[in-house]
């Protein structure tokens, strides 16, 4: 598949869960996760420069040095063999810090894109090595793939999960992650599980966040509410996302329209676009 530098689709992901299964030495987490792409897409424009420096457009409150698109682009360039600089522009419909993985998909896109354009030859394995540097769910959108996911997040057993609609909301509140994960009340101990556990009863796994997110953020929780009335609503993540899966008796247009913040629906994507993909001539 060919891909236009004027407009590189960048996914979102959805947690379907979300279990704390221990804590390192280093203080860092074990979990499980399933990783399910969505085709809710920020988009990337890529614009050769003749000078080499690097110009992000698009996102000016994060300031470059912190931004994962300009990370990764450092992170490339030693590998660079037809370096050239660049404007990099960002068209954003993923809202921030709400659990859906933006910044880790527009590094991936960036990371998997340039490795072409500057003719850098890594494959899509070292890539994923290079992301993890960035963020623990930057792997599985170089690969681009539904994963069930261990470790930190990156240690990726790819799976085939059936084609779902959701209803994503996002409450008008910012969720902070590290305050989260510093609550005392967090479960750090879930047994670990399989995937064929999942398939035989995905209701049994939940996230090990959302009564935390929902007590500490009332929004939060009057989302939960809202789209517990019509299925079983799960936060993505640490949030501040909620969402359920889409059923035959319900109606979208209504759920839509009475939805307490901002909402969206969505389908799963059975891979990224950027899958086996090449620039565009």
């Amino acid at each position: 598949m060919s891909i236009d530098l004027s407009r590189v689709p960048s996914p979102a992901k959805l947690n379907l869960f979300l279990h704390i299964t221990g804590r390192r030495d280093n203080g860092y987490h074990e979990l499980q996760t399933i990783f399910q792409l969505i085709d809710l897409y920020d988009w990337l424009s890529f614009e050769s420069l003749q000078d080499e420096q690097i110009y992000l457009a698009g996102l000016e409150e994060v300031e470059i040095e912190h931004n994962l698109i300009y990370r990764a682009t450092q992170l490339l360039k030693p590998h660079a063999t037809q370096y050239c600089g660049l404007k990099i522009s960002i068209e954003k419909h993923i809202p921030m810090g709400a659990g859906l993985g933006g910044g880790s998909s527009n590094a991936a896109t960036t990371l998997l894109v340039l490795n072409q354009l500057w003719q850098c030859g890594l494959t899509i394995e070292q890539l994923a090595e290079l992301g993890l540097q960035l963020g623990a769910d930057v792997p599985v959108f170089v690969h681009g793939r539904a994963a069930w996911a261990e470790g930190v997040g990156e240690q990726l057993t790819f799976i085939d999960l059936a084609q779902k609609k959701y209803i994503v909301l996002k409450p008008d509140c910012f969720i902070s992650t590290q305050l989260l994960f510093s609550q005392k009340t967090l479960t750090r101990d879930t047994k670990p599980s399989k995937f064929c556990a999942y398939q035989l009863n995905s209701s049994l796994f939940g996230n090990n966040f959302e009564a935390i997110a929902r007590s500490l953020y009332p929004k939060v929780d009057e989302a939960m509410q809202y789209l517990d009335q019509f299925g079983v609503a799960r936060l993505t993540g640490t949030g501040a996302c909620v969402f359920v899966e889409v059923s035959d008796q319900m109606s979208i247009e209504d759920i839509l329209k009475h939805a307490p913040c901002t909402a969206y629906v969505v389908n799963s994507l059975e891979q990224s676009p950027l899958v086996n993909f090449d620039i565009a001539k």
